[in-house]
């Protein structure tokens, strides 16, 4: 070999990250690495078009039964609004409804897994029963719709250490006070309370034990504020009156 030769070098190789790219119908896409790593709006900053999944879906419903239905007409006046299963999505939807606090007197959203209805009848709720706490109209004003969004975050993102056991939540608007409560899958005593408990720390109420603990956690409930548990069972064989309640 001369002085003058030299060793031709090899041309740089690109090195493509593996990733699994899955296209939904409306046109958004779920990005994952090899090794199923969730990639993130920032892995597509020019489409900014990556969902991100949640561990369940959710539905929205509606209703304003009128003080006069019964129980056929409730549920004909149930409306299911919106089904999402991505963190975009529960944004969209929230951005876009009408807030709690400008909701006429009788109406409830619902927040529920996706294919439990917001019924006592329903057989993912006829066991369980559902921690209620109270808000006086008057005091509450536009604080109710963080205390509803911050019920619904601990839903969807599967924040309590039971969260199998919930099934969903619901706000309430009446002509004196605003109604926010967790229904759950059991009446299980144990589980029932740390729900209860960590439900009500977002709204700021602070008591012992793990459901109740985790109720008053997510509401950030004043530490005077009481929750209330209400069986199912008890509600459909008295209406709507629970003869035996744990109180947290």
């Amino acid at each position: 070999m001369s002085d003058t030769e030299t060793v031709p070098t090899e041309e740089p190789t690109e090195v493509m990250e593996d990733h699994e790219e899955t296209e939904h119908e409306n046109g958004t896409t779920c990005l994952y690495t090899n090794d199923d790593e969730i990639r993130t709006v920032f892995s597509d900053p020019v489409n900014f078009n990556v969902k991100h999944p949640l561990f369940n879906s959710w539905t929205l419903w509606f209703d304003n039964p009128g003080k006069k239905a019964n129980t056929a007409s409730w549920s004909q006046n149930l409306k299911e609004l919106i089904t999402f299963d991505s963190v975009e999505e529960f944004w969209g939807v929230y951005n876009n409804v009408v807030k709690a606090s400008e909701l006429s007197a009788g109406s409830n959203y619902h927040l529920f897994k996706r294919g439990i209805k917001p019924m006592w009848e329903d057989p993912a709720n006829e066991q369980g029963g559902k921690w209620v706490i109270q808000f006086p109209r008057n005091k509450t004003g536009d604080d109710i719709n963080n205390l509803w969004l911050y019920a619904m975050l601990a839903c969807i993102g599967e924040s309590f250490e039971y969260a199998d056991e919930v099934c969903g939540a619901v706000v309430s608007v009446r002509k004196i006070f605003y109604r926010i409560s967790l229904w759950t899958r059991t009446s299980n005593k144990e589980i029932c309370e740390s729900l209860g408990y960590f439900f009500s720390h977002p709204l700021h109420l602070f008591t012992f034990a793990s459901v109740r603990y985790q109720m008053k956690q997510t509401l950030n409930l004043n530490p005077n504020q009481q929750l209330e548990f209400q069986p199912h069972s008890d509600s459909i064989k008295s209406g709507s009156h629970s003869k035996e309640r744990l109180v947290v």
